[in-house]
Formats: C-alpha cells, structure tokens, sequence
C-alpha cells in the first residue's frame, strides 16, 4: 500500500532516534570522520526514499526532496534537546563527543527545540500542501527565514566562541544546513505570489487613507521604532559601547550576552545589520502605499525574529547557561517583556499583511479587478 508522502516522510523521519541509539551503542561508528561519513549517507538515503514516495507522480516540487531531508534533521535536533535535559539517554553522547560539541550548549539545545517542534510542524505541513496541490509559499517562507537565521547565528558563533577550539568534520554538516534554506527562498520570492481577489475601487479608498487613519498600522508603526531602537542599543552595547548605560545593560539585565559561547554576541550582530533594515523597510511599507514586497518579506522577517528571539531568550535562563550569565531575577521579568515585544512586532505585523493586503496591492483599472486570481 502506498502512503502519501506526508506520511512516508513522517515515518522516514521517525527512523533518526534508531540511528543514533544504534550508532551511540556501536563504538567503531563514532570516529569523527564516519560521523561525518554516516550523516552524508543517512541523508542522502532520505532523499532517495522520499524521491521513492513520490515516483508515481508526474512531477514534484523540487522543494519537497529539501523538506524531507530538513524533517529527519527536525527529529535529530528534539532528540538532542530532550537528552540535553535529562528526559531521554543513550542517543546523543557519541555525537556530542565526536560529532558537534556545541549541541550541548544552552543556545542549541533551545534550538534544537525550535526544530523539532516549529520546524518539523511547518516541514509536514508544507510536505502535504504539495501532495495535496495546494499553496505553501507563506508557510515556506516563515520556515525559510527561520532557518537562515538560525544558521548564519550558529556557524559563526561556532567559530568565534569557545568551541571553535574543537571543530570536527561533522562541523560541516551545517553549510548544507545553511545553504539549501537559501536556495529555498530564492526559488519562493521568485515565485509568483497569489494575491487576494479586491476591487480596485477599495484598493484606491483604501490607499488614500493616511497612517494617522490606520490605527493598526499605526501601532504597529510605532513597535516598528520601538524594535529599531533596541536593535540599535544591544547593538551599541554588544559592541561594547563606553556609555554607561549600555555597561549597566549588559551587567544588570542581560549578562547572557556576555557569554563566551559567542551566539549571544554574533546575534546581536545579526539583528543590528541585518533584521535592522528589514524592520526599517517595513516602517517605509506601512507608510507608502503598493509595497506588494510587504507580503513577503514580513513572512520572512517573522520568522527570523520569532527563531532568534526563542533561543536568545531561553538560552538566556536555560540551567546549561552558567548562573552569572542568565537574567538576574530582579530584572527577569522586564527583560522578559522587552524580548517578547520584540518577537512578537514583526510576528503581528506578518500576521497583519497577510490577513489583509488591501494597502500593499497595487493599483490596477476597475476593470481587471474580477480577473480571478492575480500574480504578481
């Protein structure tokens, strides 16, 4: 009987806890080279049996070869979390030795619960969108900007930070980590996007009203600038900013960013020359009518942040993190508050985008308004 391929990858997936119990009890298998040379193979067998699922159709999503593979990984990393915290045993010892070190750091271990549960959510549902014909380009791109982040947050922290003294081969298991999620939004924002079905007469009513009008965007307007400058100051202050006030930050709410693990810092960076323009960007769309990039780019920016935000935070009180570095608990529930309102801006305002996309589309004649579907 077959299965649909949501299903054959789900059960494909279920098979990374067996390798790796079979592989942390098999002591010829843990050299660092056969790690590497096993977690090739592993994957690469994935693929194949996923292309397998889906040989009696006609053609298929080159996406979805990409989502099955990231689906076993998915599973690998809320194996490792749950070991990590002391739930399960006997599955990750070998790789945390001879594979990648770091993966026992409180940064990953909130990572690693993000991709077993976020991520492998959104993989099994895209991965049945696609058998089933239907649109996943506004999931894919949530999954794809979360994944970028995490991965342009992870490697160079690697590097930079107390385990880039003990790189080995599996380290580089993480490049294609890195750059099958970059291939993946090239080809969705070069994808035509399925825009709502408006009148052009509202589109134009719509467009003429001023941000002073629009009271949602204009709260959202305002988290914009709220998020812009706390990027700014924790970038000032991870750079190690002379002003007092970014010295009493450091020491007396987030001292996590002091951490030699390096992730605290390198995201930081991340946030000040990176998430920085896309949250400027989205200010410049919430003013100017027919931003129509809007719809995705926001996508994409929530989930980055949401990502980034989740581990920053939990690493930030996690045990794995040494007690001088998490959040002091005189502050612990300002910081709190301030990191979830950072997450949660760009989350409302995709949200907001995509629910409604009268504002962003652009103008067309009254008459192609009852076209169907339009792309763009």
């Amino acid at each position: 009987m077959d299965f649909p391929p949501e299903i054959s990858v789900f059960i494909l997936s279920l098979t990374a806890p067996l390798i790796l119990y079979t592989i942390n009890h098999v002591s010829f298998l843990q050299d660092p080279q056969v790690i590497l040379a096993i977690g090739i193979a592993v994957l690469t067998t994935i693929f194949l049996l996923a292309n397998l699922s889906v040989k009696s159709q006609k053609s298929t999503d080159p996406l979805f070869y990409v989502f099955a593979v990231f689906s076993f990984t998915s599973v690998v990393g809320i194996t490792n979390a749950l070991q990590q915290d002391g739930f399960i045993k006997g599955f990750m010892d070998f790789y945390i030795s001879k594979g990648e070190p770091h993966l026992s750091s409180a940064h990953c271990i909130m990572m690693s619960y993000w991709d077993g549960v976020v991520h492998y959510g959104l993989l099994l549902l895209m991965i049945h969108c696609i058998s089933a014909g239907k649109p996943f380009r506004s999931l894919a791109l949530v999954w794809a900007g979360s994944m970028i982040a995490s991965q342009i947050v992870l490697i160079p922290g690697i590097v930079v930070g107390k385990y880039g003294k003990n790189i080995l081969p599996a380290f580089w298991r993480n490049v294609p980590s890195l750059v099958l999620p970059v291939w993946a939004a090239a080809k969705l924002f070069n994808r035509p996007r399925e825009l709502s079905i408006i009148p052009a007469d509202k589109v134009e009513v719509e467009q003429k009203r001023t941000l002073f009008s629009r009271p949602i965007d204009l709260m959202l307007t305002l988290g914009l600038f709220g998020t812009i400058i706390f990027t700014v100051f924790r970038g000032f202050v991870i750079l190690e900013c002379s002003l007092d006030s970014c010295f009493n930050y450091i020491y007396q709410y987030e001292p996590y960013m002091k951490d030699s693990v390096g992730f605290p810092k390198v995201m930081m960076l991340v946030f000040l020359f990176y998430i920085l323009p896309l949250l400027t960007a989205s200010v410049y769309g919430l003013y100017t009518p027919g931003c129509t990039w809007m719809l995705d780019w926001t996508l994409f920016l929530a989930g980055a942040v949401a990502q980034t935000q989740w581990t920053h935070l939990g690493s930030s009180v996690h045990s794995r993190t040494p007690f001088t570095y998490r959040i002091p608990r005189e502050e612990w529930r300002l910081v709190v508050t301030l990191n979830l309102l950072y997450a949660a801006v760009p989350v409302l305002l995709a949200v907001r985008c995509y629910m409604d996309q009268t504002f962003f589309m652009k103008s067309v004649p009254q008459e192609q308004a009852s076209n169907g579907k339009k792309k763009n």
